[in-house]
C-alpha cells in the first residue's frame, strides 16, 4: 500500500496543465491588454478635440458666433446654422487603414443642364480627388439632417486628396449660400454655366422626356405671348438669370473663391476647362487631352478610362437628348431678354463667355 502511494506521488498529476499553457496564457492576456491600450489611447485622441473647454474652444466659439450672425441676418435658425462636427475619430481611420471621410473641400453649385455631370466625371480621373457620384441635395433639400450626415455621404479620403460633390441646384437655392459659409467659408465653388437659352430648352427637353403631356416650350415661355413678356417664374427661364444668382453668393463668397466652367467649352476643348479646374483647385494638371476623345453619335467627349476602368466611359443615354425645334422667334425673343443680364454677368466675373 505504501508503494503505491509512493508511485502515485512520484507519476505526474493529471490535474496540471501542460507546461506550455501558462506560456499561452500569458500571451493572450498580453494581446488583451495591447488591443484594450490601443483602443483607450486612440479613442481618447478622437474626442478629446471635441471635449468643451480645451484648446480649441475659443475658435470653435468665434465660428459659432459668426454663425449666429449669419441667422440673425438672414432670418435663420442659430440651430441650422450650427458649425460642422468634428473629423471622424482617429480609431475608425486606425482600423480600416482606408482614410477618412471629410466634409467637401470644393462642391460644384450649378447650373441644371449646364454640363455639371461632365464636368464631376471627368474631374474623377484624377487621383487627388475623391467625389460622391449622386447629388446629395444637403443645402437645398436635406439641411435638417446635419454635417454628420452629410459627411457620411462622402467617399474615404486621404491626406492631399480633396473631397467634392455636385448639386447643381445649390446655385438657384436662396439658402445655399450662408449655409456652405457656415461650413467653411474657405470652401472652393465651381459653377458650369451655358448659353442660357439654350440650358432652357435643354432643360425643358429634360422635363418633355419625362412627362410628354406638358405644354410646349413656347406656351411655357410667355406669360402672354401676344405682348412677348417673359414668365420668370418658370424654373427654366429663371435659372439662366445668373447674374442675380450670383449677387446672392457673393454676398459670402469673394468672386475669386468661385471658378466659372464654360459649358461650351467643355464639349470643345474638355482638356484646356480640366486645367483651369485643376489649376484652381491647387492641384497638378494630370487630366489632359490624352484623356479624351470625341464621341460622334453622342455629340460630346468621353473619357478614354474612366475613374477605376481600363475601359472608354461615356455619359449615360439621358445625357445628350435632341432637342425639339423651336419657333425661332420665341428663341430670339429669348436671347433678347437674356441680353442684359449675361452683360451684366460677364462684368461680374469678368469673363465673356460669347452667347449674344
Amino acid at each position: 500500500m505504501g508503494q503505491r502511494l509512493i508511485c502515485c506521488l512520484d507519476a505526474p498529476s493529471a490535474l496540471q496543465p501542460p507546461p506550455l499553457l501558462p506560456v499561452r496564457r500569458k500571451l493572450l492576456l498580453l494581446c488583451i491588454m495591447l488591443f484594450l491600450w490601443l483602443y483607450m489611447f486612440y479613442s481618447c485622441a478622437g474626442s478629446c478635440a471635441s471635449v468643451p473647454g480645451l484648446a480649441g474652444r475659443p475658435a470653435a466659439a468665434a465660428g459659432s458666433g459668426e454663425a449666429a450672425a449669419t441667422a440673425g441676418a438672414h432670418g435663420e435658425g442659430l440651430q441650422e446654422q450650427s458649425a460642422a462636427p468634428d473629423p471622424t475619430s482617429p480609431i475608425s481611420s486606425f482600423f480600416n487603414g482606408s482614410g477618412t471621410k471629410k466634409l467637401p473641400q470644393a462642391i460644384i453649385i450649378g447650373v441644371k443642364k449646364g454640363g455639371t455631370r461632365a464636368l464631376l466625371e471627368f474631374l474623377r480621373v484624377h487621383p487627388d480627388i475623391r467625389a460622391v457620384g449622386a447629388e446629395p441635395h444637403f443645402f437645398d433639400r436635406n439641411y435638417e439632417q446635419g454635417f454628420a450626415w452629410y459627411r457620411d455621404l462622402m467617399p474615404r479620403t486621404l491626406d492631399g486628396q480633396i473631397t467634392m460633390e455636385k448639386t447643381p441646384s445649390y446655385f438657384v437655392t436662396k439658402e445655399a449660400p450662408a449655409r456652405i459659409s457656415a461650413m467653411s467659408k474657405g470652401t472652393k465653388l465651381i459653377v458650369v454655366v451655358r448659353d442660357p437659352v439654350t440650358r432652357a430648352i435643354s432643360d425643358y427637353t429634360q422635363t418633355l422626356s419625362k412627362k410628354p403631356d406638358i405644354p410646349t416650350f413656347e406656351s411655357l415661355t410667355f406669360k402672354n405671348r401676344t405682348t412677348g413678356l417673359i414668365d420668370t417664374s418658370w424654373s427654366a427661364i429663371q435659372i439662366g438669370i445668373y447674374a442675380k444668382h450670383l449677387e446672392n453668393w457673393l454676398l459670402y463668397f469673394p468672386i475669386g473663391q468661385i471658378l466659372f466652367v464654360s459649358g461650351e467649352r467643355l464639349i470643345s476643348d474638355p482638356a484646356g476647362e480640366l486645367g483651369r479646374v485643376q489649376d484652381f483647385l491647387g492641384l497638378k494638371r494630370i487630366i489632359t487631352d490624352k484623356h479624351f476623345y470625341f464621341n460622334k453619335t453622342k455629340g460630346f467627349p468621353c473619357l478614354k478610362k474612366a475613374e477605376g476602368s481600363s475601359k472608354p466611359h461615356c455619359l449615360g443615354k439621358t445625357k445628350g437628348r435632341t432637342h425639339p425645334n423651336i419657333d425661332r422667334e420665341v428663341v430670339q425673343r429669348l436671347r433678347e431678354f437674356y441680353r442684359p443680364f449675361n452683360m451684366k454677368f460677364y462684368q461680374m466675373t469678368g469673363h465673356d463667355f460669347g452667347w449674344d
